[in-house]
């Protein structure tokens, strides 16, 4: 009798970042958000027409404890005289609206 291996629980946490200067690249939210931990992805939101950033992005820590120090670090720090808004998002199941038929 074979066991089923079991699912392996993603334990990343995303992040909002907003009020984002312009100029704001990948790497240099990598970068800065490194420095609370491990950073498994930056999505810069960016308009269609430019392709610049929108003052926007989505980054995704590797655990809670990282995205928790990345809040307390980086909320209402200033990058390119723009003070930054970071907060945990929550699960799609927890946002508030919900469709009833």
């Amino acid at each position: 009798m074979t066991v089923a291996p079991e699912k392996v629980v993603s334990m990343e946490v995303k992040l909002y970042v907003g009020n984002l200067p312009r100029s704001a690249t990948g790497q240099e939210l990598n970068v800065l958000f490194g420095r609370a931990g491990d950073v498994t992805a930056v999505n810069i939101i960016t308009d269609r027409l430019t392709g610049g950033c929108k003052g926007y992005a989505y980054i995704t820590m590797s655990a809670q404890s990282e995205a928790d120090k990345a809040v307390s670090m980086f909320n209402s720090y200033f990058l390119d005289n723009h003070r930054l808004k970071v907060v945990l998002t929550r699960p799609r199941d927890q946002r508030g609206f919900v469709r009833t038929y």
